[in-house]
This record gives C-alpha cells, sequence and structure tokens, in this order.
C-alpha cells in the first residue's frame, strides 16, 4: 500500500450537514477500497485561487491515507463523475 495526501474542495452553497456527508463518503470509500485512513483535516470555507464553474468559494478538506493503486483510480473516477458536490480533486502520493 501507498501512502496518499489528498485535497477535495466542495461546492460552497452545500448546507453544514451535507459537507460533512460528503466527507463521510469520501472516507467510507477509501476504507471500502482497502484504505485506511491516517487523518483528516476540515479547513472549512475558503476563497478560491481563480473562479471554478463561477463559484468563488469552496470548502476544502484534506485527507491523508494509504490505499492500493487500483483505489485512486477508482475514487478519482467516482468523483470526476460526481460534478455536483465536488469542485476539484487532487491526489498525490507521499
Amino acid at each position: 500500500m501507498n501512502n496518499y495526501e489528498g485535497i477535495f474542495i466542495i461546492k460552497p452553497d452545500l448546507k453544514e450537514e451535507d459537507v460533512k456527508n460528503v466527507f463521510k463518503s469520501i472516507n467510507d470509500f477509501v476504507v471500502k477500497n482497502g484504505g485506511t485512513v491516517k487523518k483528516e483535516e476540515n479547513w472549512g470555507k475558503k476563497q478560491l485561487a481563480y473562479p471554478v464553474r463561477k463559484l468563488k468559494e469552496g470548502y476544502y478538506y484534506k485527507l491523508d491515507f494509504d490505499a492500493p493503486s487500483d483505489a485512486i483510480l477508482k475514487l478519482e473516477a467516482a468523483y470526476k463523475l460526481n460534478d455536483a458536490v465536488i469542485l476539484r480533486t487532487m491526489i498525490t502520493r507521499r
């Protein structure tokens, strides 16, 4: 298993409860695909460096986790399909 760091930017127009559910679904997806979550950080609502889909803010969420390499492909594919909630994702191997 490899060590990864993921940063997810969630749409700012969601309710706080819905944002927490999105964070939980990301964690659950990692665990379901054979990974373990080491550390999670909710950075809160921040201004984006540039507008994304005409939005200027987003909820930032950072996740440190271990996972097999094929789980990363599944994670990226799943959240590329989920445009209604997630604006951007970036997953890097540490």
